[in-house]
């Protein structure tokens, strides 16, 4: 893992650069160094071989060795890098190393370095001699000594011989460089030149390294707007970015990122403007669903009372007095009445499940029975339209506990549906039934060979007032009610629904319930003791005749006020907000409530329907931040709404 601590962009390019400049300045001065020194080495190694050659010419001369000596006394007092001049003899010619190809390592490393020069006479006849009172040299200058031979420079007594020149060897020249004190005084006279080098260097990696600071700079600014807006979420407008030096990539980035910018406040703008419109269609929602609601009481109310008037009518008219036209008319009208009746009274239960006011009553049946009564019921109907009712029963008398009446209305509406779709055929009832421990399946199948469903249309029938052929002339007659309300009733009862069917061959409904095969105790005394609110504003519903079954004080109000003069006057233990009540209302009449409250504090419950749960989160807020305790989807079956109970008793 890297644990490099991060860095800036203008950073990485100052260290880079003054990382490079450095070791740049030090190859430089230290590549000038050897250099400078090597060359300086030669020249005075070149400048040494000419003293030489001026002391061998001199000592091959007659009574040279004065000459020498004096020659030796200036060099050693003038040449302070010489250490020391000596002569020896020898007719021996020495070898040659040629020392100039070590001048890099002598130069640099070694203290001293000797050189040997040989001196020669030449004899141009045969009576010349050439000789050196080595002695005499040696006691006039002082600290010349004969030393061994140590290294010669030239080969002068080879080229001689090879030029046919009669030489003799008299001896050699050791002339001793001090190198260590040729170096030091080398340093010391190109100091300042390499300070003024190396400081002219520096300047110019300084003037470098601003010019490459110039997209940096701009660069941190880029950063600095990039961080304040990271920090500031809510920021609507983009902070001035400088750009000083107006380089072409950090101008498109600077164009990228203002751009970017301006979209996300566009669409950050776009976003809100959605949120408030769906807070408005919800509330529009709300609304009409509460509108419909009362509008569908209104109505159902309204053909209710005129269809009693006419029932009640028909009731009274005296068959024995009419003819056949007129009973044939009567029949018709009873008849129409009839599927008017039956229409309303399902459109009426639809209306009631949705908002909750319909509980579940359960009781102990017999399935068999249930099961004989509805052939008896429909099998004069089949026989009519000349279809075979046929039933499976796979299992033997057993009770059952459930709510008999609802689970008869369900099977009732399939059987009816099985028996006006099916032309010619047949129409079965299976029932299965499997006992688990603390429970037992129900299962039950009709299935018919009539027209079909089009696979397209499944998901639709269960829908309101939905019909497979909507048109005029449709051959089936029937309001779309029926399944709806099979299929609100199943969820009501925990039961579950499936539709199999194919266009021309048939369709199977699967009905299967979850039943108890042992009586629950109904937990009367629950709720004993307790003085329960109830707020509604239209019907009072299921709920309060459930909340009294489990023992409760129940006071229905219709009026906000009478529910403030209750919590007031009393200590009201709970108060709970019907479903037809908006949440708007409960919010603020929770809001008041709590505001009235001093000693004692009411538990506020708030309940919508099924249709309301698709927009909870629109109101939820709102009503617990008033001081509602619980919202809740209505759910009055008897031991789900005992539990739910329970709880919030444990926890209030």
């Amino acid at each position: 893992m890297n644990n490099r601590s991060p860095k800036t962009l203008p950073l990485l390019i100052w260290q880079s650069v003054v990382q490079t400049m450095t070791l740049a300045v030090l190859a430089g001065f230290l590549l000038s160094f050897v250099y400078g020194l090597v060359q300086h080495y030669k020249e005075e190694r070149q400048h040494i071989q000419k003293l030489a050659n001026l002391l061998t010419i001199s000592a091959a001369s007659v009574d040279g060795d004065e000459v020498v000596a004096e020659q030796v006394r200036f060099l050693l007092e003038d040449e302070h890098n010489i250490e020391s001049v000596l002569f020896y003899t020898t007719s021996q010619p020495m070898s040659d190393d040629n020392l100039s190809k070590d001048d890099w390592k002598n130069a640099l490393f070694a203290n001293t370095v000797s050189f040997n020069y040989p001196v020669v006479g030449d004899y141009i006849d045969g009576n010349s001699t050439l000789s050196i009172d080595s002695n005499r040299l040696n006691g006039n200058q002082q600290g010349f000594k004969a030393l061994p031979a140590i290294k010669s420079e030239s080969n002068s007594i080879s080229e001689a011989m090879a030029n046919n020149i009669d030489t003799t060897l008299v001896g050699y020249i050791n002339i001793t460089l001090n190198v260590a004190m040729l170096r030091s005084d080398w340093v010391q006279n190109n100091l300042w030149l390499w300070l003024m080098t190396t400081a002219l260097a520096i300047v110019w990696a300084l003037f470098i390294l601003r010019k490459l600071t110039w997209p940096s700079k701009d660069i941190a600014a880029l950063t600095e707007v990039c961080d304040i807006v990271l920090k500031n979420p809510e920021l609507e407008q983009l902070p001035v970015i400088p750009q000083r030096f107006k380089f072409d990539e950090l101008v498109q980035i600077k164009q990228a990122f203002t751009t970017l910018f301006n979209r996300l406040q566009a669409s950050k703008q776009d976003y809100e403007a959605l949120a408030v419109f769906e807070q408005q269609l919800h509330q529009k929602d709300l609304s009409l669903d509460m509108q419909l609601h009362n509008f569908q009481s209104m109505i159902t109310h309204e053909l209710k009372t005129s269809l009693n008037a006419i029932v009640g009518g028909l009731q009274l008219l005296d068959e024995e007095h009419l003819n056949h036209e007129q009973k044939d008319a009567l029949d018709i009208i009873h008849n129409g009445s009839d599927k008017l009746v039956l229409a309303l009274n399902q459109i009426i239960q639809l209306n009631q499940i949705q908002k909750g006011q319909i509980s579940l009553q359960i009781s102990e049946f017999n399935p068999l029975q249930l099961i004989a009564d509805l052939l008896a019921e429909f099998e004069p109907i089949a026989q009519q339209k000349g279809l075979a009712l046929i039933n499976h029963i796979h299992h033997i008398d057993y009770s059952l506990e459930g709510d008999a009446e609802k689970i008869q209305q369900i099977l009732s509406i399939l059987l009816s549906n099985a028996i006006k779709f099916t032309p010619v055929g047949q129409v079965s009832l299976t029932s299965q039934l499997t006992h688990f421990d603390y429970s037992n399946r129900w299962q039950i199948r009709i299935k018919d060979t009539g027209i079909g469903i089009d696979s397209s249309f499944i998901e639709d029938i269960f829908n309101p007032f939905f019909q497979v052929d909507s048109s005029q002339t449709r051959q089936y007659e029937g309001t779309g009610i029926g399944l709806p309300v099979v299929k609100q009733m199943a969820q009501l009862m925990g039961a579950s629904i499936e539709v199999s069917s194919t266009l021309g061959v048939g369709t199977e409904f699967i009905v299967t319930f979850q039943l108890s095969n042992q009586r629950q105790s109904r937990q009367q005394y629950l709720l004993t003791g307790l003085d329960i609110v109830y707020y509604y504003y239209q019907n009072s519903g299921a709920l309060a005749d459930e909340l009294q079954r489990l023992g409760a004080r129940v006071i229905c109000c219709q009026h906000e006020q009478l529910v403030l003069d209750e919590v007031n006057n009393k200590k009201v233990d709970m108060v709970m907000f019907a479903e037809d009540v908006l949440p708007s209302k409960a919010e603020a009449l929770a809001g008041r409530i709590r505001v009235s409250e001093t000693d004692h504090r009411a538990l506020l419950v708030y309940w919508y329907s099924q249709q309301q749960a698709l927009h909870l989160d629109s109101f939820e807020h709102g009503l617990k931040g008033a001081g509602v305790d619980y919202c809740q989807v209505g759910n009055y079956e008897d031991k789900a709404l005992s539990n739910l109970l329970k709880s919030w008793l444990v926890w209030s």
